[in-house]
């Protein structure tokens, strides 16, 4: 999709879902879930450490549901170096919560450096709209599991 193809609605949702993204990140490291500890280590948020200590209290949503179902794609490289889109691994993933974590970072991984044509739907605003919206509600639905709303919400 072209950036003057980009309606305001859809620019909002998109800056929406990156600056809560954002916020959720800084809460997991506030809330000390780092990918690393040591000293001098560079502080990257510790989705894993999240998803190991949370994973009992999680349960499905409408939202969660939706995302599931909605199934978002990631770019691998094909024959030639060329570019394909597949379905992401989940077989891997232990518990619901890693599933829906996984895709939420795949929203995310898509809107940053993820090509924008060729995937079926991808090109189609309402397909990206409902994937924002439902990240975005994820996203309010876990910081609100984990307590960390004033993390997030900058409101102490």
């Amino acid at each position: 999709m072209r950036k003057e193809d980009i309606n305001t609605e859809l620019k909002e949702l998109t800056f929406d879902f990156f600056y809560w993204f954002s916020r959720f990140e800084f809460a997991l490291k506030e809330n000390k879930f780092l990918k690393r500890e040591g000293i001098g280590d560079n502080a990257e948020p510790g989705w894993d450490q999240f998803v190991d200590q949370y994973k009992q209290a999680f349960h499905h949503t409408d939202e969660t549901r939706r995302l599931l179902a909605l199934n978002p794609k990631r770019q691998k490289v094909s024959e030639n170096s060329g570019l394909k889109w597949k379905d992401v691994g989940l077989d891997d993933c232990d518990s619901d919560l890693c599933k829906v974590v996984r895709l939420l970072k795949t929203i995310r991984n898509n809107l940053f450096h993820g090509g924008k044509h060729g995937a079926e739907d991808w090109d189609h605003p309402e397909r990206t709209k409902a994937l924002l919206v439902v990240g975005k509600n994820i996203l309010d639905q876990l910081v609100s599991m984990a307590g960390f709303e004033a993390d997030y919400t900058q409101y102490y």
